[in-house]
């Protein structure tokens, strides 16, 4: 799995010095998409290709080799077997350089030669487009910016120490008529992600940009590793299984002593179901886990996989991560393979402890997963207070087949999930 670090901006803005400098600091591979698009220049350059050549532009980019490696403490450019670190950045490759990345087969071959060079890595790559067009699901997003004249000066004393002639009244017009063309490209234009953090470099300092930069990369690196760690899916093997049972057994003994569990009815010994109770404690689902022979999977909200010993808990009883209020597609994926596995799912259509008490909204996930599997609902009704020594009754009724219910109506799917409540209700009611 990836992870990507897009910096985008304008010209002379420190994008490249930064990049460089956090890619060693924090491992990351550095992708110079600059480099890339020099390397198509120059190789038109030498090839006497016209900006209108289309036909000529299209074969070099089918032959076209760039290779970009660590060397010497700097990053080397290769293109076509030839170092060409240097020669990309020359006055002449400079004026055109806006113009070619303009064309609409070089854009698309760069961006798509770019992602391939980033796939499996952890990445930090600068451009002007990368969080925009090329990796628009970044995981972070960074705008640099700077007035123009502060650019041209930048750019001025680095060419200066890099040995190339240009004045700084040449660059400053070269850095504003690309400014100009960056912005009004058909494909890959320079703009701001609506999701990027803009960072305004005119009066920072290099290490200072570096700093702010690192700082929100770390955290954002912590909160990915988190959701790794929460949707991880761990294979189901034999010391799995013996953890589960284990534990399982440790928790029975316990949870029948507290609570005087006695239960109604019975969940089938084979078959896929979904269970769908009523939501009366956080200690509900455990109960339902526990007098149940087989595994049974309950979806949970995301937050309680945050502790480190919940993670590893839910983990071993095959719990899957939900993101609350939103369509989490992910977890929606899971369910349905374990459904179609032959498993068990616990659902609360309340999705929060005393729905009903609290007036929420119904969850349908339940019943759109019964209409498109097929698989029938075991209602389940749980009755007590969790107060310690006091009773619980959690009484299973008859599974209800949706197969009748065709198609992803959302009014048929509301209304078995209205069915469905009120079958849990019933139950609730029941006495035992």
């Amino acid at each position: 799995m990836s992870f990507i670090v897009a910096i985008d901006g304008p010209a002379g803005t420190g994008k490249g010095t930064v990049t460089e400098i956090l890619s060693k600091k924090m491992k990351l591979v550095n992708i110079d998409t600059g480099a890339t698009y020099r390397c198509v220049t120059l190789a038109m350059i030498n090839a006497n290709v016209a900006l209108n050549e289309i036909d000529k532009i299209k074969e070099i980019l089918n032959n076209i080799r760039i290779e970009l490696r660590n060397e010497n403490g700097g990053q080397a450019v290769i293109l076509n077997g030839e170092v060409v670190t240097e020669k990309i950045r020359s006055k002449e490759v400079t004026s055109l350089v806006s113009q070619v990345s303009s064309i609409k087969e070089v854009r698309l071959a760069m961006a798509g030669l770019q992602r391939k060079m980033a796939e499996g890595k952890n990445v930090i790559m600068e451009g002007r487009d990368i969080g925009t067009y090329v990796f628009p699901n970044a995981d972070v997003k960074i705008y640099l910016d700077a007035n123009v004249e502060e650019r041209a000066k930048r750019r001025f004393k680095q060419n200066q120490e890099k040995g190339i002639d240009m004045t700084y009244s040449e660059i400053l017009e070269s850095i504003k008529k690309r400014d100009e063309n960056d912005k009004n490209k058909e494909i890959g234009a320079l703009k701001v992600a609506s999701d990027a953090i803009v960072i305004d470099t005119t009066y920072m300092t290099i290490p200072e940009v570096v700093k702010t930069i690192q700082e929100i990369v770390q955290k954002k690196k912590k909160e990915v590793d988190l959701q790794e760690k929460i949707y991880r899916v761990r294979p189901d093997t034999k010391w799995h299984r013996i953890q589960r049972k284990i534990i399982k057994t440790i928790c029975s003994a316990i949870y029948h002593v507290v609570y005087r569990v006695k239960v109604t009815g019975k969940v089938p010994d084979q078959g896929s179901y979904i269970i769908c109770a009523n939501h009366v404690s956080y200690l509900d689902a455990a109960g339902v886990v526990i007098v149940n022979k087989r595994k049974v999977s309950f979806v949970a909200k995301e937050d309680l996989f945050y502790n480190p010993f919940l993670n590893w808990f839910l983990h071993i009883f095959d719990i899957i991560p939900i993101k609350r209020n939103m369509q989490d597609m992910e977890a929606m994926k899971r369910c349905l393979k374990m459904l179609k596995s032959g498993d068990l799912l616990g659902i609360f259509p309340e999705g929060t402890r005393k729905g009903l008490e609290k007036n929420v909204k119904l969850k349908n996930g339940a019943a759109y997963m019964a209409i498109k599997t097929g698989v029938p609902v075991i209602p389940c009704g749980i009755k007590g207070t969790f107060k310690p020594f006091s009773r619980v009754n959690i009484n299973f009724g008859d599974p209800i087949d949706f197969s009748k219910y065709k198609g992803q109506d959302k009014e048929k799917i509301d209304e078995a999930t209205q069915i469905i409540m009120d079958n849990i209700i019933m139950l609730t009611n029941k006495e035992i």
